[in-house]
């Protein structure tokens, strides 16, 4: 009996140890990917809250292991990331691609990284509110947009709260008649022609 014993224990042990040798090469963490995800009607913007859909122009995502920030402005997602908190997630940040997108409705087929992605700042189209940054893969797009709708050109590190804020004031001036920054400037040098 005592043998019996000995052999059930031996048994056991064994099992138990190849039970968790098993485990040890299951327990790799599954990594998430981390890819965009098509925005729906029913999509609030996570800063403003407004219906994402409502908006014509580029929107903006953040997806990260706890789920999806949509976002109904480039402008709003560059907003809410560059705060220090948030820049400490391990989130991807995309982008619509303008250069292969309708501007009234934007194809979520074409979101790109938003940190390669050229953005026209300054322009005289449309959007949600605040600033419009239009978001590019191509820079050539970008540049052509610039040409015919104002703006320049600026790459996701050149951006900041700084030039978040002064586009937006821009904007806001055009939307209202008002002149923006450059066209005082220039009508001011043609006031005595």
């Amino acid at each position: 009996m005592n043998r019996l014993y000995r052999t059930g224990a031996r048994a056991l042990l064994v099992l138990a140890l190849g039970l968790g040798l098993a485990a040890c090469g299951e327990k790799e963490e599954v990594q998430q990917k981390l890819d965009p995800v098509a925005f729906h009607d029913s999509d609030e913007c996570h800063v403003c809250g407004m219906i994402i859909s409502d908006f014509p122009g580029p929107k903006g995502q953040a997806v990260e292991k706890g789920g999806v920030k949509k976002f109904c402005s480039t402008a709003e997602m560059l907003g809410w990331w560059l705060q220090p908190e948030n820049q400490l997630l391990n989130a991807k940040l995309y982008v619509h691609d303008m250069g292969r997108s309708e501007w009234e409705q934007p194809d979520d087929a074409h979101l790109i990284d938003a940190t390669s992605a050229y953005y026209v700042v300054g322009t005289s189209l449309k959007g949600a509110m605040g600033a419009t940054l239009a978001s590019f893969a191509d820079e050539a797009a970008a540049q052509k947009l610039a040409a015919e709708h104002g703006g320049r050109v600026l790459r996701f590190e050149q951006i900041d709260q700084a030039l978040l804020q002064e586009a937006a004031s821009i904007q806001h001036g055009a939307m209202h008649g008002g002149h923006t920054p450059v066209q005082v400037q220039h009508d001011n040098a043609h006031a005595g022609h």
